[in-house]
């Protein structure tokens, strides 16, 4: 029975080439129409490695040797041009495979200034995210969105599928100060994809009076994951590596604030979790016990070669996602945060736990020691409400 069970969760996350349909990317559909949005004007390009066509040549290439199009300069996001970069802060460079100038939006500023938007008829968006409130790329689009629009300049977005799908949504609902990892009135897992968060960016005042064109994806439907596309899975980031890391992320992922190992430094981050202090089978079965449907936890210990613990041999345990379409990866994380406080209120950290949560209420509620079930309705607060919300922006 255990060789079968493992065999099924492998065919999981194995490539649906069977059967899966071939979407079409929104640089796709800009090369195969002439690229009329662009067609005759000097443009910047905001983009990273994963700006790539459906058959892998790069956003960047397909600009720079268009007849139709002016590429005056690129712009970098967290991770750096070709995404290899984990670090706080990115300098400007130049790419040499075409020689421009590449501007960093992860360094000293955040968004694009005055000067290196002067010389531009229109700014193009062309990176692909994964879903999730507090991954970079989506407030790096809307910074830009608003230097944009400050200086005159038109906002192209080439759209790309939500690799988690576009139906489930999951809160809690921003709650607090808007930041870098919190850049809007959003849930935790917003079921969007990067071009209707643009337009809702717009809809909600984010960049008064841009002119902005987004360019869609062809055959995307709301209900499909990345492994439904037919596209090759690129790691948008150094330390999402797959399919199956994006899907919990959402709710793991806020656990990277506190003093948890997350997986960095291992070969599944955000599939295994720990600390020195925990003991792991009894951890294990608190979290089956609490954690919902479409997760289970396998207990382990694990030594990070690098990130936090690096060295450190930590008690935890491998996540494995038995049912993707059905795992509600806030609930689990809502789980995760029940359990550790249950088990270890005084060795876990809470200070910098709302920093990717941000919302003060569910925040207090886990420091209290509410149960998972409390939890997990306080963070479906506010979701039906967003739903609507989004409703008149949606594409697909």
């Amino acid at each position: 029975m255990t060789t079968l069970r493992y065999a099924v969760l492998l065919v999981l996350f194995l490539p649906c080439t069977a059967g899966a349909q071939a979407v079409r990317l929104g640089v796709d559909v800009l090369a195969r129409d002439g690229f009329e949005p662009l067609r005759d004007k000097r443009v910047g390009l905001i983009t990273n490695h994963t700006g790539l066509t459906s058959d892998g040549r790069t956003t960047i290439d397909l600009l720079h040797e268009a007849d139709a199009v002016d590429l005056v300069r690129l712009f970098g996001p967290e991770h750096g041009l070709r995404g290899e970069l984990d670090q706080a802060r990115i300098d400007d460079g130049r790419d040499g495979p075409t020689g421009l100038r590449v501007v960093s939006l992860y360094g000293p500023r955040r968004s694009p200034e005055p000067e290196h938007l002067a010389d531009l008829d229109v700014l193009v968006f062309d990176i692909q995210d994964i879903g999730c409130r507090f991954y970079t790329y989506i407030s790096t689009m809307k910074l830009a969105m608003a230097a944009a629009a400050a200086e005159g300049v038109g906002f192209v977005v080439l759209d790309r599928p939500n690799p988690i799908g576009g139906v489930a949504i999951e809160g809690p609902m921003l709650q607090g100060e808007e930041s870098f990892v919190g850049c809007h009135s959003l849930p935790l897992r917003h079921g969007m994809t990067i071009g209707e968060l643009a337009k809702l960016f717009l809809a909600d005042g984010a960049a008064p009076g841009l002119e902005l064109t987004v360019v869609p994806c062809e055959g995307w439907r709301r209900p499909m994951y990345w492994d439904e596309t037919g596209l090759v899975w690129t790691d948008p980031s150094p330390n999402m590596r797959r399919l199956s890391q994006a899907i919990v992320y959402p709710g793991l992922g806020i656990m990277e604030t506190t003093n948890i190992s997350v997986g960095r430094g291992t070969d599944t981050p955000f599939e295994r979790f720990g600390a020195p202090w925990i003991e792991p089978v009894a951890f294990a079965a608190e979290l089956n016990a609490a954690s919902p449907p479409g997760v289970r936890y396998v207990p382990r210990y694990f030594t990070p070669d690098a990130s936090k613990f690096a060295g450190e041999r930590c008690g935890g345990v491998d996540v494995l996602v038995v049912d993707p379409k059905g795992l509600n990866a806030v609930d689990a994380g809502m789980a995760i945060a029940a359990t550790l406080q249950k088990l270890h209120p005084d060795d876990w950290d809470t200070a910098n736990y709302d920093r990717l949560l941000i919302n003060s209420e569910v925040y207090q509620a886990v420091q209290d020691g509410a149960s998972a079930a409390e939890l997990q309705q306080m963070v479906r607060k506010g979701l039906e409400e967003f739903g609507e919300r989004r409703r008149g922006v949606l594409m697909y």
